[in-house]
C-alpha cells in the first residue's frame, strides 16, 4: 500500500479515468471570472488536491481541459478532482500571498510542499523592564523589546548569547530570580553579568551596556570594538589594570563571535541566501541567514514535489511558502532566476510593508555566499539520498522478516506509559521511507480507567485494556475518515510493544471493527530485557527472533524506543499537570482569576476548604454567590 493513492512524485503511473474531473472543470468555467484569484481543486472527500493562483482565473483553469497536453501528474490531479473552489482577489500579488498561505495550511498533495514545523530562535533584549534582560526567544514577537535574528538553530543562538554575556555583561536571569537575589550569582563571579540585581552597577552604566549590545547586533561592531579598545588603553595608562583586563575580555568575546562565522560578506547587510540543488528527483534548499553582514547559521529543507519539476519551479514555490509566516529581510538572494520574480518581490514587499529586493548574483562578492550555500545543499542532498537508500533497504528487510507484500510506506508503533495505572498515556509514532513522520504522532489519554465513577473501567496496570482502548479509538476513527483506504492514513504495518498477550488484544480489536487484513507484529523484550534478544509475535506463526547483529533488528529497536520515548514524555507531562492540580479546579464557574484571588487570600486550597462562608465572601473579587458555591462544594451543599 502506498502512502498516498497517487503519489505526485511517480510520474510514470498511468492517469485515472479523467471524465468526471474534466466535466467538473468544464462546468466551473461557465461562471468562472476572468480576474485574479486562487483556485482549489478538491477530491471526493473535500480534501485539497491542488492550490493555484492566476492573473486570469478563467484562462488558467481552461488550460486543464487540454488534457492530452498535461503531464501525467496533472492528468491524475484532474482525474481525481470532484469540485473546484475559487477565491477572487483584487490583484495578482494578493493571489500569490493567499496561494502560499493556503498551500501551507491545506498541504495539497500535488503542490510543492515545504515541511517546516519549527520556528526560528531570536535574541531578545527586553524593553519592558528597568534592567533589560538578554535572552533567547522563540515564537510570536509580542513582548516589548529589540529582536535580533533569526538564527538557524538553538545552538547558534546559544553560542552567540554566551559570547554576548561576556562582552556586555547583561543579565540573562528571569524576573522572578532577578528580584529575589540578595547577593550576586555565579555569572557575576565568572564575569558574565554585571549584577544589576544587587546594585553592583549604576543604572546609567547598565543602560550604556544595553546600548552597546544593541549597536553590536545591529551591525556597528567595528565602532564598538574601537571604543572598547580606546577605553582599555586609557585604563591601562592610568594603571587601572583590572579595568583594562575587563575591557580586554569584552573585546575578545566580540572577536570570538565574528571568528565563528563561516563566511561574511561586506555590504550584504540583512539578507537571506536561498540556494537549491537537485539530484535524483529530489531537491535540497539551503537557507543561510545573514544579519548585519554576519552569518547567523543555515538550515536545510527537502520540499516534497514531483520528480519532473525543474529546480527553478521548486525554488519559486519554496520562497513563497517559506516567508508566509516569517519576517522577510530587505534582500533575498537566490541561486537562480525564477518565474514571476518581480511579482514575488512585490508580494514580499507588500507583506513586509517595505521594499524587498530579490537578487541573483552571477559573479563577485555576493556570489560567494551563494556558491557556499549551493555546496552545502549538494552535500546535504547526497547525505539524504544515501540515507534514503539505506532506509529503503531496511524497509525491504522488514517486509522480508514479516512476510509483507512489499516494503511498508507507513509503519505505526504503539506503546503505553503509566505508574500503577495512574495518568496512563497511549502513544502512536509513525515512520516511513523518509524516517520518522513526527507531524503524525499522536497521544491518547486513557479515558476508561476504573474508579469510583467508573467501576467497570480499565483496572490499574491493565496494559491489555489500555492497548485495546488506544487501538479501538485509532482504527474506529480511520474507518470513519477513510473507509476506502485511499487517503494515506492507514498503516502498512502495526508494531506493538509487548508479547503474545498484547498481540491477542490487538487482534480482538481489529476483529471487532471488521478489519482483517492489517499486518500486526508484537515486539517482546528478550530474557532479562536484553536488547538484541527480542522475540516477534505475528498471527499464525511461531514466535521468532532476528540475528543479534541484523540491521533490521536495530531498525525495529529504534522504532520501539521512539514510541517508548514519546509515551514516557506524554505520561510525565500529564503527571506534572496532575501534581499541580488544585481542588478548586473541580468547582464549576471558578476560573483562573477567582482561583488566584482565593489562593492569595487564604494561602492554600486546603485553607479555602476549611473557610467559613463569611470568610469566603470577604475575599476580594469573590461575590456572595461564588462564595456560596465554593462553600457548598467543600461542605456537601450544607
Amino acid at each position: 500500500m502506498s502512502e498516498r493513492p497517487s503519489d505526485p512524485a511517480d510520474d510514470d503511473a498511468p492517469p485515472r479515468p479523467f471524465g468526471a474531473g474534466v466535466e467538473v472543470l468544464r462546468a466551473a468555467l461557465a461562471t468562472m471570472p476572468g480576474s485574479p484569484g486562487v483556485y482549489r481543486m478538491l477530491d471526493a472527500t473535500g480534501d485539497a488536491l491542488y492550490v493555484g493562483k492566476a492573473r486570469n482565473l478563467k484562462k488558467r483553469v481552461s488550460s486543464y481541459l487540454q488534457f492530452g497536453r498535461l503531464p501525467n501528474r496533472l492528468q491524475r490531479m484532474v482525474a481525481e478532482s470532484r469540485s473546484l473552489e475559487v477565491i477572487v482577489t483584487h490583484t495578482e500579488i494578493e493571489a500569490l500571498l493567499l496561494e502560499s498561505n493556503l498551500i501551507k495550511r491545506l498541504k495539497p498533495r500535488y503542490n510543492v510542499l515545504l515541511r517546516d514545523d519549527k520556528s526560528f530562535p531570536y535574541i531578545l533584549i527586553t524593553g519592558d523592564r528597568e534592567w533589560p534582560q538578554i535572552a533567547k526567544h522563540r515564537g510570536a514577537r509580542g513582548r516589548k523589546g529589540s529582536y535580533f535574528g533569526p538564527f538557524a538553530s538553538a545552538g547558534a543562538v546559544n553560542q552567540t548569547l554566551n559570547a554576548l554575556q561576556r562582552a556586555f555583561l547583561l543579565r540573562s536571569c528571569a524576573d522572578t530570580v532577578f528580584h529575589a537575589r540578595t547577593r550576586p550569582c555565579l555569572l557575576y563571579q565568572i564575569k558574565r553579568c554585571s549584577a544589576p540585581c544587587v546594585g553592583r552597577i549604576a543604572a546609567e552604566d547598565y543602560a550604556q551596556l544595553v546600548k552597546e549590545a544593541k549597536d553590536f547586533l545591529a551591525g556597528r561592531s567595528s565602532d564598538i570594538q574601537t571604543e572598547l579598545a580606546g577605553r582599555m588603553q586609557t585604563a591601562s595608562a592610568a594603571l587601572q589594570f583590572e579595568t583594562a583586563a575587563l575591557f580586554r575580555d569584552r573585546i575578545r568575546a566580540l572577536t570570538q563571535i565574528q571568528a565563528h562565522q563561516d563566511i561574511n560578506v561586506e555590504g550584504l547587510g540583512d539578507a537571506d541566501i536561498v540556494a537549491a540543488h537537485q539530484a535524483g528527483g529530489a531537491t535540497c534548499i539551503q537557507v543561510f541567514f545573514f544579519r548585519a553582514g554576519r552569518n547567523y547559521g543555515n538550515r536545510a529543507y527537502f520540499p516534497r514535489h514531483d520528480r519532473q519539476m525543474e529546480t527553478a519551479e521548486v525554488l519559486a514555490a519554496f520562497v513563497g511558502q517559506f516567508y508566509d509566516d516569517k519576517p522577510v529581510p530587505p534582500t533575498v538572494v537566490l541561486s537562480e532566476h525564477i518565474a514571476d520574480e518581480a511579482l514575488l518581490a512585490a508580494a514580499l514587499s507588500q507583506k513586509a510593508d517595505g521594499k524587498i529586493r530579490i537578487l541573483v548574483p552571477e559573479r563577485g562578492d555576493k556570489r560567494k555566499p551563494v556558491d557556499h550555500a549551493l555546496a552545502n545543499a549538494r552535500e546535504a542532498l547526497a547525505r539524504r539520498l544515501a540515507e534514503s537508500s539505506t532506509q529503503a533497504k531496511l524497509l525491504d528487510g522488514v517486509a522480508a522478516a514479516f512476510g509483507l507484500d512489499g516494503p511498508p510506506q507507513r509503519i505505526e508503533v504503539y506503546d503505553n506509559s503509566h505508574i500503577s495505572g495512574t495518568d496512563a498515556i497511549g502513544a502512536m509514532i509513525v515512520a516511513g521511507p523518509d524516517g520518522f513522520i513526527k507531524s503524525t504522532y499522536r497521544r491518547f489519554n486513557i479515558r476508561t480507567q476504573a474508579g469510583p465513577d467508573n467501576p467497570d473501567g480499565i483496572a490499574p496496570s491493565d496494559d491489555y485494556g489500555m492497548m485495546r482502548e488506544v487501538l479501538t479509538r485509532r482504527f474506529a476513527r480511520a474507518l470513519k475518515e477513510d473507509p476506502t483506504r485511499e487517503r494515506g492514513v492507514w498503516p502498512d504495518l502495526v508494531l506493538i510493544d509487548g508479547g503474545q498477550g498484547q498481540l491477542g488484544a490487538a487482534l480482538q480489536v481489529l476483529a471487532d471493527l471488521g478489519i482483517g487484513d492489517l499486518p500486526l507484529v508484537a515486539i517482546a523484550k528478550g530474557p532479562d530485557r536484553d536488547a538484541g534478544r527480542e522475540r516477534f509475535f505475528t498471527p499464525g506463526r511461531e514466535p521468532f527472533a532476528l540475528e543479534p547483529r541484523d540491521p533490521v533488528l536495530y531498525f525495529l529497536q529504534r522504532l520501539r524506543d521512539e514510541a517508548h520515548r514519546f509515551a514516557i514524555g506524554g505520561h510525565r507531562a500529564r503527571r506534572a499537570r496532575s501534581m499541580v492540580r488544585s481542588p478548586l479546579d473541580e468547582i464549576a464557574g471558578i476560573g483562573p482569576a477567582r482561583k488566584k484571588a482565593l489562593l492569595l487570600h487564604f494561602g492554600s486550597a486546603h485553607a479555602v476548604s476549611r473557610a467559613g462562608l463569611a470568610d469566603l465572601e470577604a475575599t476580594p473579587g469573590v461575590s456572595r454567590a461564588v462564595a456560596k458555591k465554593v462553600y457548598d462544594h467543600f461542605h456537601d451543599g450544607g
